[in-house]
C-alpha cells in the first residue's frame, strides 16, 4: 500500500497556488495535482513553483514548465539556459522517457491527502 501523506484542509490551497507534501509539490490548477518536487534541469524544488494560464507547472529556478498530467517538460529552461544549442530539448527528451512522478491527490471530510 502506497504511503499516505496529508496536505492540510483543501480550503488552504488556492487555486493557482503550489506547496510541498512530502516527496510531491501539489498543486491546484484546473484540478489539484501531485508531480515529484525536483526540476529535471537543476533539482530546483518545485513546490516554489508557479501555475501559468496554460495549467503548467514553472519551475521557481529557469522557468522549466512541465504538463502536470503526464510530469513531461514540455519548455526547457529559460534565461541564459535557453541560449544553450539543444539543452531544452535534451531536457524535454529525459522527461519524455523519465517524466517527474505524479502521485494522487483525493479530498476527504475537507482535508486533502497524497498517495
Amino acid at each position: 500500500m502506497a504511503a499516505e501523506v496529508k496536505l492540510g484542509a483543501a480550503s488552504d490551497l488556492s487555486k493557482g497556488s503550489v506547496t510541498g507534501a512530502g516527496r510531491y509539490a501539489v498543486g491546484h490548477g484546473d484540478d489539484y495535482f501531485a508531480v515529484t518536487r525536483r526540476c529535471r534541469h537543476l533539482r530546483a524544488d518545485l513546490a516554489g513553483g508557479s501555475i501559468d494560464t496554460d495549467g503548467c507547472l514553472v519551475c521557481p529556478w529557469h522557468q522549466s514548465k512541465y504538463d502536470v498530467t503526464t510530469g513531461r517538460m514540455v519548455r526547457g529552461p529559460q534565461g541564459v539556459f535557453a541560449k544553450v544549442p539543444g539543452l531544452g530539448a535534451m531536457f524535454k527528451g529525459l522527461t519524455a522517457i523519465l517524466p517527474l512522478g505524479r502521485g494522487r491527490v483525493s479530498e476527504r471530510d475537507g482535508d486533502l491527502y497524497v498517495t
